[in-house]
């Protein structure tokens, strides 16, 4: 927004489909704006959404939903009939009379002749009216002037209609009841009378926002000067509340700092003072980085054949996977969805070394680099191709021509999925679309050992532990994670642990003190390694949706974690020592508003807050990206400070 609206007080941009996200400043220019109307827009992003209305210092009424009698920010007449506490009484609130109250004492039956949409829906009205006995301020109204009511108007972002319409004590999640109450009997304060007698309301045109998991609460307690949210006035309960949940579910700065600090003031207190571990420091260097980053930067790798000796045109690669190298900090492999693995400097974004697809075409779904000998990785494809490649070998002319010691053939695994490298470089294991597992010796090329019926259906990862050569674990569609020993020739685990859906992922913490399981439609766990206890369950909300493959990895050692799934544009970021939520990165495409969405994702190993996304469109004539993401630099941020140098790894095994 450009240009200087200093006597603004009311802003309006409901139905802003085009409406995405903020930018950094966007409200600096409008320093007295009072009241902000954001119904029916695509804003689905808690954090960089409070973090661009901060900047409004007079804000206290909002709204991102509506209830259906209301054609602006004010409190609704009916929320008026509630008890409200002394202590939040806001003028706004008393310029409605008491004549207004009365306009709505039949609105059930204004409502129901205006929309005759069937009996499901005039027997869900009358549930929902006469849903609390304690209260009699269930009646709802419509105004005229909003545009082409449809209760039963498709919600993309609800599993079915009455998702989004209904308000439980956590908005309009079908959940939120339950966690809740959950709060309420966690917390150390009681549960105020208000809070009992909640009322089920209809909300009206809500952006997807108001889908996120303790969406008032958060808000409430990201703005204490806040009097109204979506037509409901705040009291003093709903604050204490706000507070309990959100020091339960959320961290505002990362490491639990709870102030900004500048760079320069954290400098000053190292040198000066110094009485604070070198990884405090740094810690405390990266929080404030990422506590001022309110979009951080999004970087599309740009991977073409330009620099190939043998093409002739120009074209992307498409890539299906990728790794990290172990100990070279600019380096990545990427394997395509047309059999071809690259190397690539993904600082510079040069290819360093070029591998051709072999034979008929197929998908590389499985790359692991070997640790002890940095310059060899295996790859896998899903015709069952197992290679070992030395990139040393092949030459830097990228022209797809190679020796043929520099690669080694394995014995095919038929529909592969995944491979890895045990600790110490001498074995690694293949799964694939079976119940089935191979073990394979790297020295000599030979498959060791078929182990048979691992699980009841088929095995998604297969993982080798970090430090321990002969530990492995395994997840399967069967809902099952197992841990395994080679010592003891896996016959039978050393334990299974159970999820509720079907299991898309599992790794090691880099400690290998915890395992990372991952299940279909965001159940995410971390389970103690040892012998599979619940460590933290991160309650992301499920979607609804049984195609949701959810995928979860470690970022900054085993300080937090990234999780994201297919059917959804963000990456989730959490705290693996507490399970509080830090941050979500909204994904966007080129063109405005086009979402991508997760299909893998990776920490960088070398730099804290840094991450790669390998991306997808919804379009299939889009050709799949991978995205780094840089949490210490805004989007916003100049070209200059792109260069911005990263701060040092300081992993952790917990602690502050």
């Amino acid at each position: 927004m450009i240009g200087k609206f200093t006597q603004m007080h009311t802003l309006n941009l409901d139905f802003s489909a085009s409406l995405t996200t903020f930018g950094k400043d966007c409200f600096t220019c409008m320093p007295n704006l009072k009241c902000l109307s954001l119904c029916e827009t695509k804003i689905s992003n808690l954090w960089t959404t409070s973090a661009s209305l901060a900047n409004i210092p007079n804000l206290v009424e909002l709204r991102f939903q509506s209830c259906l009698c209301c054609d602006d920010t004010k409190a609704c007449p009916r929320s008026l009939g509630e008890k409200l506490d002394e202590s939040t009484s806001y003028n706004l609130i008393h310029e409605t009379s008491r004549e207004s109250m009365d306009l709505f004492s039949n609105v059930e039956d204004e409502l129901l002749s205006a929309f005759p949409v069937g009996n499901y829906y005039n027997n869900r009205v009358q549930e929902m009216v006469s849903e609390s006995d304690e209260s009699t301020d269930s009646e709802v109204d419509f105004s005229s002037t909003h545009r082409g009511i449809s209760l039963l108007e498709d919600f993309t972002y609800g599993s079915s209609v009455w998702n989004g319409l209904l308000d439980l004590p956590n908005e309009i999640f079908p959940w939120g009841s339950e966690d809740t109450e959950e709060s309420w009997s966690n917390s150390s304060i009681s549960k105020p009378t208000s809070h009992i007698s909640r009322i089920k309301r209809l909300s009206y045109h809500p952006s997807p926002i108001c889908y996120e998991k303790h969406y008032r609460e958060y808000l409430i307690a990201s703005f204490p000067k806040l009097k109204i949210l979506d037509n409901r006035p705040i009291i003093k309960a709903d604050k204490d509340r706000a507070a309990v949940i959100y020091s339960e579910n959320f961290e505002y700065l990362p490491y639990q700092r709870t102030n900004k600090e500048s760079v320069v003031s954290i400098l000053k207190n190292r040198e000066t003072k110094g009485n604070k571990s070198r990884y405090y420091y740094s810690r405390s260097l990266g929080a404030s980085k990422v506590g001022c980053t309110i979009l951080p930067s999004l970087h599309p790798l740009s991977i073409t054949t330009t620099n190939l000796v043998l093409s002739n045109n120009v074209r992307k690669f498409r890539p299906r996977q990728f790794e990290y190298h172990p100990s070279n900090p600019s380096l990545m492999a990427i394997g395509t969805l047309d059999g071809e693995v690259v190397v690539v400097n993904h600082e510079s974004e040069k290819i360093v070394r070029y591998i051709p697809s072999h034979g008929t075409m197929n998908s590389v779904l499985g790359l692991c680099w070997l640790k002890k000998y940095p310059t060899k990785l295996i790859s896998g494809s899903d015709n069952g191709l197992l290679k070992l490649y030395d990139i040393q070998q092949i030459p830097s002319t990228n022209n797809g021509v190679y020796p043929s010691g520099a690669s080694v053939s394995f014995d095919e695994f038929d529909q592969l999925t995944s491979v890895h490298v045990n600790s110490v470089d001498e074995l690694f294991l293949a799964s694939g679309y079976s119940e089935h597992v191979a073990l394979y010796d790297i020295g000599t090329g030979k498959r060791l050992q078929v182990f048979t019926n691992m699980h009841q259906e088929h095995i998604n990862v297969v993982k080798f532990a970090n430090h321990s050569p002969s530990m492995f674990a395994t997840s399967s569609f069967d809902h099952d994670v197992k841990m395994w020993d080679l010592r003891q020739k896996p016959i039978h685990p050393c334990y299974t642990v159970s999820s509720g859906r079907g299991n898309v992922m599992v790794c090691f913490s880099p400690d290998d003190h915890y395992l990372l399981a991952s299940a279909v439609d965001n159940e995410v766990k971390q389970l103690l390694a040892v012998d599979g206890r619940l460590h933290l369950d991160f309650g992301i909300p499920p979607t609804g949706s049984s195609q949701n493959y959810t995928r979860s990895y470690y970022m900054n050692g085993r300080d937090y974690i990234l999780s994201g799934s297919c059917d959804e544009h963000v990456v989730r970021i959490c705290s693996a020592q507490t399970g509080r939520r830090l941050r979500d990165i909204s994904l966007e495409g080129k063109s405005s508003g086009s979402s991508m969405f997760v299909q893998s994702l990776r920490g960088d190993p070398f730099r804290d807050f840094n991450l790669s996304v390998l991306a997808a469109y919804l379009s299939p004539s889009s050709s799949p990206e991978i995205v780094k993401v840089n949490m210490l630099t805004s989007k916003d941020a100049d070209k200059e400070s792109l260069s911005d140098e990263h701060s040092p790894s300081v992993h952790s095994l917990g602690g502050a």
